[in-house]
């Protein structure tokens, strides 16, 4: 997981622990579903013909690049890694303790979502995500880089209304921010935000828009007719299907979280 620097550190260890879905593509094999923690044996070597994501499964940023390698057919093997009781093992290979992070067979480590999902396009075959011209990718990043400031307030808003504070003026924002994003589905005149297909930008944000009704933030998409179209279509998308969980699972995995037991087995 990426940290928001933006906010402080109980919301950032909350943000940590938010919601991701297993992954279940015909090219992925789960090392280990349940998490590893501090004192768990390391896993062996990365096989050959695979890439290995060190992954948790409610981690919305985590799910950015399990998205990528479902939409690419990426054949891989997951580690799902508990978040507040750390290996030892997985702090060596990444001293930032953060998901995703992917490990190649020759021992390599890439890690920060953004930066692990260009690698996966980059160097694997089949469907390219991101533009193929300089221009084309610099608008995506640009756009990422906007979409980073609206991503606190997913977090920010739900743990308002836990302590009990008002959040109209943090809903308002929100509200805004997705009006300028379904201004910019209209200005471009496609289905999604990097044209009439799916496109890596698309999955950068998605994480977000899937949680939105285990947010409680869905009356915030009121008067967005073309974000809510676009939300429609990603929730057909393979990928988004392969990488996902119902609303009553992130439900129950927040009640657990705002108790300061996060299970990050739940369901298995």
């Amino acid at each position: 997981m990426c940290a928001v620097p933006s906010l402080p550190v109980s919301v950032v260890h909350f943000c940590q622990g938010f919601f991701v879905a297993s992954l279940h593509t015909s090219t992925a094999k789960m090392v280990s579903e349940k998490c590893l923690a501090k004192g768990s044996a390391a896993p062996g070597p990365v096989p050959k013909d695979k890439i290995r994501i060190y992954s948790m499964r409610f981690c919305p940023f985590a799910q950015r690049a399990r998205l990528v390698l479902a939409a690419k057919g990426i054949n891989h093997e997951t580690v799902n890694i508990h978040l507040k009781e750390k290996p030892e093992w997985f702090l060596a290979k990444n001293p930032l303790g953060l998901v995703p992070t992917l490990e190649t067979p020759a021992g390599e480590i890439i890690y920060e979502s953004p930066i692990t999902c260009d690698y996966l396009d980059e160097v694997y075959a089949g469907k390219k995500l991101l533009p193929s011209s300089p221009y084309g990718k610099a608008q995506q990043k640009m756009m990422l880089e906007h979409f980073s400031k609206v991503v606190p307030l997913f977090y920010k808003i739900p743990m308002g209304r836990r302590n009990g504070d008002d959040v109209t003026g943090l809903e308002a924002e929100l509200k805004e921010k997705f009006g300028k994003l379904n201004e910019d589905l209209v200005k471009k005149k496609s289905k999604f935000f990097g044209g009439d297909s799916i496109t890596m930008i698309d999955y950068m944000m998605w994480p977000w828009f899937e949680r939105l009704a285990a947010f409680g933030l869905e009356h915030c998409m009121d008067g967005t007719p073309e974000l809510k179209k676009w939300t429609e279509l990603m929730w057909e998308d393979p990928a988004v299907k392969a990488c996902m969980h119902g609303t009553d699972t992130y439900r129950v995995y927040i009640e657990a979280y705002a108790t300061g037991k996060p299970d990050y087995d739940y369901g298995l």
